[in-house]
């Protein structure tokens, strides 16, 4: 075997039908804003955290979409919950309800 100096990486492939969707269902019902977002980063724009840390609202619905919940409750603990992003959200989605509603839901 010739090494190139280069490796070829896992698979990040994600199974969808591996994951029980019913805490995202359940997510959906309660807060129907998670699925009014556009993934647009104004969020992600004014978080103070997200310098610092790994806070990004956008990220953490779209790992609990794909069933990374672990991942997405990680970053929720990072919020402090100032509400910049509820601001500058241009769905007029309440972030804040959003992030209690998840930690709630995925404890």
């Amino acid at each position: 075997m010739i090494d190139f100096g280069y490796g070829i990486s896992p698979s990040s492939a994600i199974n969808l039908e591996r994951f029980d969707r019913a805490r995202f269902d359940r997510l959906c019902a309660e807060e129907p804003d998670v699925l009014k977002c556009m993934a647009c980063g104004s969020c992600a724009a004014s978080c103070p955290t997200a310098g610092h840390g790994n806070m990004n609202l956008r990220k953490v619905i779209l790992l609990l979409g794909r069933g990374c919940d672990s991942d997405a409750l990680a970053m929720t603990r990072s919020c402090m919950l100032c509400g910049k992003c509820l601001l500058v959200c241009p769905r007029g989605i309440n972030t804040r309800h959003l992030i209690l509603s998840i930690n709630k839901i995925y404890k």
